[in-house]
């Protein structure tokens, strides 16, 4: 038997009005704990997990790691002589230097130009000759840490020499610095913005403060989750920023939502405890399915075998969640202590009201005309969003690499230097000759295969890298100049090649790590939108009571999405205006083009919540379709648009980060939320839900009964 939500509301509820007090003390505390201990989350974060850890390419990774050793260099440190010298002559130098820093550090290995065997030394030279490498592997004896790290390059500087540092843990540890730095610039600019916003759209500074209060409470709410989950499994520390960006702008929004739904119980008569009650019976229970649906929305991330993918599904799930227990906790409790005290410091007496009253008139104007021609309005939205959906046909996916740091920052300098001038580093594919059966390959097979591989379109020259056990190595190296789709097909062709009989041929490196991971995000996509839709209407369904309102929400999160994507493919992919944003323009990178799919679908469902709740009340009321449908846009109208402005704000205010993935996340945000909660939300959906009529509030018997328990408007 379902239990009754609606009494489980009202008893919570009272709950809270009666020791609100004791709530907002207590919940105060633990969120100055909770913001104490979860900013140590940055030491705690991975750079890792792009790759899928079932693929081919991770096998032979691991093989290789175990037969040969880590062979990916965590820094390398790039050796430009002054005043004259060449390379020669500051070797003794650097290789002094090196000595010293092995000794202190302990790492796997040191390898430079003036040491190792020639072709190891030829390829840590510059082409023109004038910059020399050391390429050094750290290695779990070295005990380097996230906050550590930094110390060990100055280590690694020579006296009139200039040293430069690429390498995979140097550009790692600058994306988690320039993510740490623009998380704090972000909310700088973010909060006050947004404070001034409420300020008027409240019309008063107390009002105002609150969503803004709880906003900053379920960032830190948020980042101590975050830090909880380091102890169990790797997060990548673009979650913080994405749990950092959607807890304040949801936590804002659903305050919105609650404090101007307790206004307008407060104008109705009712005193600050009654009024409080009503706010969580109703605007409350509105939250707690927004929440659901969001949480839902993430959780479809979770199927991806990819770890950054889980861990942005992690962030995201951490801020929805601390977003809608704090509105459910420490809003209702604030309001109960400040009743009418909410309108104080108001920049001029009775404005609130006024523009409340304006706002209803204007949104009723526009939803009576929506309704006149409620087909013609459908039909002219409906096509211009496929339009704006059409470079979706062009869409690729392609990778986060160093490109998507600032162009000045030193570890893209420096890493772009060491892809134009050491074009013989190594770069290129791994292939694993190994024993199906009890024989062994033996090493003329493997000379055989290196042999072809050589001749394989897009790879220069490829060599047996050695042999342990019934494993062999092979070295297949691009050719100078390959683009990213001719390693590709390189990686393709190399697997082709026919195994000798009892053996089999494994293809990893970089290239194919890629591939490999966006082969699986295509794989999984279909269940995360399978999740998330079916969880939505699930949800929705028992809402609204209906069958037709949650389809029609699904449909127009679909459309808002295609939409969205059409937009940042012909900006980002396509390059038409990406020189705005100061990026390059290059294909898509899938594992924000999942976590964007996410957020918009959650939101475009979330803002459908608000404004059908409103709609759904008016129909339990008894008024005719019509008239819920503008009485739910009356009320909501406002508020929908509102708490999208104040998103964009947030989202705003991470696109002016230097990195491109915070940027085409940030954009793609904005361009999601404008259309949303204008065009999709106040003028499309008033269009489909008067000419459906009647048909929209159709539902089993059974589902009525089950809306009745657990549903929103009853």
């Amino acid at each position: 038997m379902l239990f009754d939500v609606k009494e489980v509301m009202t008893r919570w509820a009272g709950f809270v009005v009666a020791r609100k007090w004791w709530v907002v003390g207590l919940t105060v505390v633990l969120g100055i704990l909770a913001g104490i201990w979860g900013s140590g989350v940055f030491n705690s974060m991975s750079q890792g997990g792009f790759i899928d850890p079932g693929s081919q390419s991770a096998e032979v990774a691991r093989i290789t790691e175990q037969a040969l050793g880590p062979q990916t260099p965590d820094i390398i440190a790039l050796y430009t002589p002054r005043d004259g010298e060449s390379i020669e002559d500051i070797g003794p130098r650097v290789t002094a230097t090196l000595d010293e820093f092995e000794a202190n550090v302990s790492p796997y290995s040191v390898a430079s130009y003036w040491s190792g065997p020639p072709q190891t030394s030829a390829s840590l030279r510059s082409v023109d000759g004038q910059i020399a490498a050391a390429a050094i592997i750290l290695g779990p004896n070295a005990g380097v840490t996230m906050g550590n790290f930094s110390d060990l390059l100055p280590q690694l500087e020579v006296d009139g020499v200039d040293v430069q540092f690429a390498g995979n843990s140097v550009v790692g540890v600058a994306f988690t610095q320039h993510l740490q730095k623009d998380l704090i610039k972000a909310e700088a600019i973010a909060l006050p913005i947004t404070l001034v916003l409420l300020f008027f759209i409240f019309g008063g500074l107390i009002a105002a403060a609150v969503p803004v209060f709880v906003g900053a409470m379920s960032v830190v709410s948020a980042l101590a989750i975050l830090r909880l989950l380091t102890e169990f499994t790797d997060i990548s520390s673009f979650a913080v920023n994405v749990a950092s960006l959607l807890g304040l702008g949801l936590a804002i929004d659903y305050g919105l939502f609650i404090v101007g739904r307790f206004r307008e119980e407060l104008r109705s008569g009712h005193e600050a405890g009654e009024a409080t009650k009503r706010t969580v019976l109703t605007a409350g229970r509105t939250i707690a399915f927004s929440g659901m649906l969001l949480i839902c929305a993430f959780a479809g991330m979770l199927v991806f075998p990819q770890g950054v993918i889980k861990s942005l599904g992690y962030g995201a799930m951490a801020a929805v969640a601390s977003a809608a227990v704090l509105s459910l906790t420490l809003v209702p409790a604030l309001l109960a202590i400040l009743g009418t005290r909410i309108n104080s410091l108001a920049w001029h007496k009775g404005a609130a009201d006024r523009a409340e009253n304006r706002a209803r008139r204007f949104w009723t104007a526009v939803v009576t005309r929506v309704m006149k021609r409620p087909a013609v309005i459908a039909v002219v939205i409906v096509g211009g969003l496929l339009v704006m959906a059409s470079p979706l046909l062009k869409t690729s996916f392609g990778e986060v690499t160093y490109t998507a740091l600032p162009e000045n920052d030193p570890a893209r300098v420096a890493t772009d230097i060491l892809v134009h001038d050491f074009p013989t580093t190594g770069n290129g594919a791994i292939m694993i000759v190994r024993g199906a059966t009890d024989t062994p390959p033996n090493l003329a097979d493997g000379t055989a295969i290196a042999t072809e591989a050589g001749t394989v379109p897009g790879i220069g020259r490829a060599s047996v890298l050695g042999a342990q056990g019934d494993l062999i190595a092979i070295s297949a190296v691009y050719a100078q100049g390959a683009e990213r789709e001719e390693q590709s097909n390189a990686v393709r062709d190399l697997r082709a090649i026919a195994a000798p009989e009892g053996t089999e041929i494994l293809v990893g490196g970089g290239q194919a790590a890629v591939d490999d991971s966006n082969a699986a995000i295509r794989a999984w996509l279909p269940v995360m939108i399978a999740i998330m839709v079916i969880s939505t209407l699930v949800l929705l369904f028992l809402a609204f009571g209906s069958v037709v309102l949650p389809v029609k929400a699904v449909a127009m999160a679909g459309l808002s999405l295609a939409a969205t994507f059409g937009a940042l493919t012909w900006i980002f992919q396509l390059g038409h205006g990406a020189g705005l944003f100061g990026v390059t323009p290059s294909p898509l990178e899938p594992t924000f083009v999942v976590l964007i799919l996410a957020v918009v679908f959650g939101l475009s469902t979330d803002y459908e919540v608000f404004l059908m709740s409103r709609m759904v009340e008016a129909r339990a009321e008894g008024k005719s379709t019509e008239d819920a449908v503008t009485f739910g846009a009356s009320r909501t109208g406002r508020i929908v648009t509102a708490a999208a402005l104040i998103l964009i704000v947030v989202t705003g205010a991470f696109t002016i980060s230097g990195l491109s993935v915070m940027t085409f996340l940030g954009v793609g945000m904005i361009i999601a939320l404008v259309l949303d909660a204008t065009v999709v939300r106040m003028l499309l959906v008033p269009s489909l839900v008067k000419l459906m009529g009647e048909a929209n509030w159709w539902a089993p018997a059974w589902m009525k009964r089950v809306h009745e328990k657990v549903g929103i408007g009853h």
